[in-house]
């Protein structure tokens, strides 16, 4: 069972360049997460929340600073590296799903871990649990045009756990959702973390997201700010 991973940001900084030139969206951001929490981060459109998920999902290098996933520093490894950290140790959930809509749910969720080399049969095997750990069992054949949003959602978790993570990563996980359908994700969110022991970090616009974690904060001008219960 997984454990999570600690995660330290420190005096990272990231920029994109605008017409009025570098637009400053993380200012020598720090934070520390504890192995196992699941902490919230809110903040306006366009604060430099994704780019964070991004940075600690190893999907681009910080431009300053250093993160630390489970006392490996992202910025030192190598492209390879960073393939099977993102396979091995990191989950994604993105807030338009990205199920491939040619595959079945139980094929979607599998995918993952036929990546990281399992057999067809374990991979099968693996993917059917866990649809029926978020309450899909029974749409196991069905392809996404044929499930609800929330239903996809689910099967996008289910994914996202395929392999076994100790990071969990949500990018608006609940933005395409109905009320019913959000407090359920939010619902599985919670479990994750307090179940698996799997560390979850979620940006969020969502007030019910963001008031279940253990721990919240406000990402404005760069800078993260705790936000009191």
């Amino acid at each position: 069972m997984p454990g999570g991973v600690d995660i330290q940001v420190s005096d990272v900084t990231h920029a994109f360049a605008s017409d009025e030139g570098d637009l400053v969206v993380l200012d020598a951001l720090s934070m520390r997460v504890e192995a196992g929490s699941f902490v919230s981060i809110v903040g306006s459109s366009g604060a430099g929340k994704s780019t964070l998920l991004s940075l600690l999902g190893g999907l681009e290098p910080a431009q300053s600073g250093e993160l630390r996933v489970g006392g490996r520093s992202l910025g030192t490894l190598s492209r390879d590296e960073l393939a099977g950290y993102r396979l091995s140790t990191v989950g994604f959930v993105f807030q338009h799903f990205g199920l491939l809509d040619t595959l079945t749910a139980a094929e979607n969720v599998s995918v993952a871990r036929l990546l990281a080399g399992a057999s067809r049969a374990d991979a099968r095997t693996r993917a059917l649990e866990l649809l029926d750990r978020v309450g899909l069992a029974s749409r196991a054949t069905h392809r996404p045009q044929q499930l609800s949003g929330g239903e996809r959602q689910r099967v996008a978790i289910a994914r996202a756990l395929c392999n076994e993570p100790d990071l969990l990563l949500a990018d608006e996980p609940t933005g395409n959702l109905d009320e019913e359908n959000g407090a359920m994700v939010v619902d599985l969110l919670q479990t994750i973390s307090a179940h698996d022991r799997c560390t979850v970090l979620a940006v969020t616009h969502d007030r019910r997201v963001a008031e279940r974690a253990d721990h919240r904060y406000r990402l404005a001008q760069g800078r993260l700010a705790v936000v009191e219960r």
